[in-house]
């Protein structure tokens, strides 16, 4: 990405529609201790801001269905670490 001072705004709300989604399809999540959920996020932005959003999904479904099966097992789980 070429990003300058001036696409701040837009990235932030990229970045924000981003953990929005990924949060409906694999769960809550907090972005700061959760380093495969960030990934996700990233990526998912680069490829929104690509305007190749369509390919996210299929590229990444096994990094979804990683991330889900793991919320869904520490929701399972009081004491695991989110």
């Amino acid at each position: 990405m070429h990003i300058t001072h001036d696409e701040d705004d837009n990235l932030k709300r990229l970045l924000s529609f981003s953990i929005a989604a990924i949060r409906r399809m694999c769960g809550p999540f907090d972005i700061e201790k959760n380093e495969s959920a960030k990934e996700l996020v990233f990526e998912r932005t680069r490829y929104l801001y690509g305007d190749a959003l369509e390919y996210f999904n299929e590229n990444f479904l096994s990094d979804i269905n990683s991330l889900a099966l793991s919320i869904a097992t520490q929701e399972d789980d009081p004491d695991a670490a989110v």
